[in-house]
């Protein structure tokens, strides 16, 4: 039961001694004008582009958000405290990691494929060492606007009206 503790933030008197949820992982540029293999392997860094994260209450209220850019590597890393304004814990269960933005002039296309688009809820640390829970999220894909899927509004006519 200590080490358990121990591993969110309290001490042996339940006393909260803090506590870090780190966030990590990479934004890239796919090229759909390739095969599924060099799309996914050989997609380019995105320098600055914008990742959320945003977490929720039990009531499903916004109780944190932060963002940050990427680097010169196309990577993010945030670190937040796992008590926020008045002591209130974090529940990872109800924290989304998401796209926000992309500051490429044509690679500024937002897709799901990994769910950047839509958000990954946090799930399954990749690592838990003394008070720190680490989450190293699967690549997110910004695509240019010739490989956006188009809208699937279009599918909902009837076939063979063509007026």
């Amino acid at each position: 039961m200590v080490c358990t503790n121990f591993a969110v933030g309290y001490d042996s008197y339940g006393e909260n001694t803090g506590g870090v949820i780190k966030i990590s992982g990479k934004v890239l540029c796919q090229d759909c004008s390739k095969g599924y293999t060099e799309w996914v392997n050989d997609a380019n860094h995105l320098k600055g582009a914008k990742v959320s994260l945003t977490c929720m209450d039990k009531r499903s209220r916004v109780m944190y958000y932060r963002s940050d850019e990427t680097d010169e590597e196309g990577q993010f890393e945030m670190s937040v405290d796992k008590y926020t304004y008045k002591n209130k814990e974090l529940k990872t269960e109800f924290c989304w990691v998401r796209l926000v933005s992309s500051p490429h002039p044509t690679c500024n296309i937002f897709t799901d494929f990994n769910g950047g688009k839509s958000g990954v809820k946090l799930m399954q640390p990749s690592s838990i060492y003394r008070d720190i829970v680490t989450y190293t999220m699967q690549p997110f894909y910004f695509t240019s606007p010739m490989c956006e899927k188009p809208d699937d509004e279009a599918d909902d006519e009837p076939e063979g009206n063509n007026y």
